[in-house]
C-alpha cells in the first residue's frame, strides 16, 4: 500500500475493523517514512460473470440492477431492511458455483426463493414481473403455490 502523501510503500496498520457488516475491512495505517496517517478499505472484488438472458443475449452481471429489482419488490414492505442480506446471499451462491456464466432463469429462481422466505407480497411483486404475468389468473395460480 502506497502512502497517498509521500508515495512510500512502507506503512503499518494501526487499527483494523469491519465496516457495518458489509464485508469490508477498514484499516487505519501510518506511513513509516513521513509518519502521516491514512485509511484504506478492503472488500470483495465485483463479480465478473455473464448473465444469459431468456432470448440468448449475454450481459454482464450488475449488482445495482439486482438491487433495483429487489427495491421495487420490497417497496413499503417490512423486509426492505434485509435487501443487502439477500443480495449478499445471491452473490455468495454465484461465487460458490464458480461459473463464468449463469442463466437468468437460475438467478431469478434464487431471488424468488429468498423473497418467498422473507415476504409473500414482495415475492408476488417480483414473480409478476419475472414471470411476465398476463392477467389475474396468473396471480391466482401463483398464490395457490404459496
Amino acid at each position: 500500500m502506497k502512502c497517498p502523501y509521500c508515495a512510500s510503500s512502507s506503512s503499518r496498520v494501526i487499527d483494523k475493523r469491519g465496516v457495518d457488516g458489509k464485508g469490508e475491512i477498514r484499516r487505519r495505517r501510518e506511513c513509516l517514512s513521513c509518519n502521516r496517517r491514512f485509511t484504506t478499505y478492503e472488500g470483495l472484488a465485483t463479480l465478473k460473470i455473464l448473465v444469459i438472458k431468456k432470448d440468448g443475449r449475454k450481459e454482464e452481471y450488475d449488482k445495482e440492477k439486482l438491487k433495483n429489482g429487489l427495491v421495487k419488490a420490497l417497496e413499503k414492505r417490512p423486509g426492505i431492511d434485509r435487501l443487502e442480506v439477500i443480495v449478499d446471499k445471491i452473490e455468495a451462491r454465484i461465487r460458490l458455483n464458480g461459473v463464468k456464466e449463469i442463466n437468468s432463469t437460475d438467478l431469478g429462481n434464487w431471488i424468488l426463493k429468498e423473497l418467498k422466505k422473507l415476504d409473500s407480497v414482495a415475492y408476488l411483486r417480483f414473480a409478476s414481473v419475472y414471470r411476465t404475468f398476463e392477467d389475474v389468473k396468473d396471480f391466482e395460480k401463483e398464490l395457490k403455490s404459496l
